[in-house]
């Protein structure tokens, strides 16, 4: 048998039993700290409250909240044009899609179906931030109920929401994204039919980080990593 157990200890925590601290009579029988709790339970009964009481009241999310991702529909069709990012940066895999092809629909592809598992979303945004279409956004909804796995399945019936419904939403995506990228991504809403390429009318997507400053250098302008 080892050493350390024929030894009794005392106590686990202090190795030195004569170091601990001697209670007198009133904190060996708790009521006075028994009071103390009750006391100050008493006082918080009469403070201002700040519960909402839900779901009679709802709570209405700003912006920055992250509630269940949505497709956003523009003029009656989804802006998604099944590029597989999405799915591609979801950590869970909660994100399933195809792609088809259209000749008469400007942006050329679309989801031929698109779904999402609600029980796996881990409402992280990414799917959001990939996007470059701002397609698929994270809305206000965070009230959700199953009562079967197969209805937590949501297609495109019930994630397509229309963009007058998101505008709080895509306007402060609009803003986080340009100051996060600077000037030389400015997302315009008109290019959101289109491909990748050619957001912006002043820069090309396909220059590198280098050639785009040297290119704002050459006009005069000063570059925003120069501005920090």
């Amino acid at each position: 048998m080892s050493d350390n157990l024929e030894i009794p200890r005392t106590n686990a925590k202090v190795s030195d039993p004569t170091r601990e601290r001697s209670l007198n009579f009133l904190e060996k029988i708790y009521l006075p700290e028994i009071f103390r709790g009750m006391w100050y339970t008493l006082k918080q009964m009469f403070q201002p409250k700040f519960t909402m009481k839900y779901p009679e009241e709802r709570f209405d999310p700003p912006p920055i909240f992250r509630g269940r991702p949505v497709l956003v529909e523009d003029d009656g069709q989804e802006r998604c044009v099944a590029c597989g990012l999405c799915a591609r940066a979801c950590p869970p895999l909660a994100i399933s899609m195809q792609a088809s092809e259209d000749s008469d629909d400007p942006k050329e592809r679309y989801p031929d179906f698109f779904e999402i598992n609600m029980l796996r979303c881990i409402y992280c945004g990414y799917c959001e931030e990939v996007c470059p279409e701002e397609a698929i956004v994270m809305s206000k909804d965070y009230d959700l109920v199953f009562e079967a796995r197969e209805e937590a399945v949501y297609d495109k019936s019930k994630l397509l929401v229309s963009k007058e419904e998101l505008k709080e939403r895509l306007e402060y995506l609009r803003e986080y994204k340009n100051r996060q990228f600077g000037q030389f991504w400015n997302f315009n809403e008109e290019n959101n039919i289109h491909s990748v390429r050619n957001r912006d009318k002043r820069w090309e997507t396909s220059l590198s980080l280098v050639e785009m400053i040297e290119e704002q250098r050459k006009q005069g302008k000063q570059p925003e990593l120069d501005r920090d």
